[in-house]
């Protein structure tokens, strides 16, 4: 049996290019200096929550906080604010991306060396173990 109401499944992670949907989007804050939201469309607690870490490791950073509108929503909105006027929110979230990017790439590098090492310790083991890697 069908819902009805269900959405489609690919509208969670999908961009509907077709009217101009972007994955991430600006807008300054006008009532508070050095602030601003990004507004990251088909994203959830992952990015949300990695950012915002990363964002407060940064001493440039006062405030770093998000929030998922809706469930129903697939939006996450990043709210930044730096500690000066001489760095902007922009900036602060570029430099995280890039530093999570290296994160993530030393991660990967990492774990294949790892996988590399065990598979040579370990070439006359078990077939079974070996078929994982």
């Amino acid at each position: 049996m069908a819902a009805a109401n269900r959405p489609e499944r690919a509208d969670c992670f999908l961009l509907d290019e077709d009217n101009g949907e972007k994955k991430i989007e600006y807008a300054a804050d006008t009532k508070v200096a050095n602030a601003g939201t990004f507004t990251f469309n088909k994203e959830d607690h992952t990015v949300g929550n990695l950012l915002r870490y990363q964002l407060l490791r940064d001493p440039r950073v006062k405030f770093a906080g998000y929030m998922l509108p809706h469930p129903l929503i697939h939006k996450c909105l990043l709210r930044v604010q730096t500690s000066s006027s001489t760095v902007s929110p922009e900036e602060v979230v570029s430099a995280a991306i890039d530093d999570l990017k290296d994160e993530t790439d030393y991660l990967s590098r990492s774990i294949s060396e790892a996988i590399s090492q065990w598979k040579k310790e370990n070439s006359s083991g078990d077939v079974m173990m070996e078929s994982l890697f």
